[in-house]
């Protein structure tokens, strides 16, 4: 399974997203990739606490004669393995955006799961690699969106994305991200999205300090703070989307509960390393 991540404005939280989603995937038994398709502006990296890939996407992108494995870092906390992008100018004037496809072809085919952390916009960067797609996650922040223009600016960057995904026969759902609105607002929103709109909500995600704290230590938030508002709801759209991908339905128990404070407990203890 492939799934691109979009967004049409930057600070929505899309790159978090893709980091949590994936450790969600690979915390429950998938092989998961995350691949950083941002080729101008990289930075899932950051995420995992990857601070200086020596060899990367770009290195693919640049180099013909350079490895797939040796471009992919496992992340011991998270147990997934990530592709990630170099924020060297050099590495960027350099690469050849045309192999993009054949890379995250090859990549893709070692996992369960893979996830594209598609640029900001209409995702030029990426836009080759949907014909290997199956799935498109919209990202959308309403933080910074007042509820009066939410629907401007749902045909403005909504209805344009969902478009895009359908063109290549994507199956579209939407996130809400960094949401402090009361509930009946949000269920309005929703509303909207799914009977108007036609696409799917398949998660609802709290705004919470706990995800830029997270993000500072290189560590993704499901993780780093499994019991925090926001790793509660990503893991539950994980759950839908683990659904709707697989067809399995998840009902997390006390155990599940329990081994998440020990892995966080265990991971402020003991923080390990990981190859750079």
């Amino acid at each position: 399974m492939v799934a691109v991540v979009v967004t049409g404005r930057g600070g929505a939280g899309k790159t978090t997203m893709s980091a949590n989603l994936s450790t969600y995937f690979s915390l429950n038994g998938y092989k998961t990739l995350v691949i950083d398709g941002d080729l101008y502006l990289p930075k899932l990296a950051f995420h995992f606490g990857i601070y200086n890939p020596v060899t990367n996407l770009h290195t693919l992108l640049s180099t013909p004669d350079a490895r797939l494995k040796d471009a992919i870092y496992h992340d011991v906390k998270t147990g997934v393995d990530v592709l990630p992008g170099s924020s060297k100018l050099f590495d960027i004037l350099t690469m050849d955006e045309k192999r993009l496809r054949d890379i995250v072809r090859d990549a893709a085919e070692n996992y369960d799961v893979t996830f594209i952390d598609s640029p900001v916009g209409i995702p030029f960067d990426t836009i080759s690699t949907f014909r290997l797609a199956q799935y498109q996650l919209i990202i959308v922040e309403l933080g910074r969106c007042p509820v009066h223009s939410f629907r401007k600016m749902v045909e403005n960057e909504v209805d344009k994305l969902k478009a895009l995904g359908e063109a290549y026969g994507l199956k579209v759902g939407v996130i809400l991200n960094k949401v402090r609105e009361e509930k009946p607002i949000v269920d309005d929103i929703v509303e909207y999205l799914e009977e108007s709109v036609g696409v799917p909500v398949v998660g609802i995600v709290s705004f919470d300090p706990a995800v830029p704290a997270s993000q500072n230590r290189g560590i993704p938030v499901v993780v780093n703070v499994p019991h925090s508002h926001a790793a509660r709801d990503i893991r539950m759209a994980g759950d839908v989307l683990r659904e709707w991908i697989f067809g399995v339905e998840m009902k997390r128990s006390l155990l599940d509960s329990f081994l998440d404070t020990l892995r966080s407990l265990f991971l402020r203890l003991f923080p390990s390393g990981k190859k750079l």
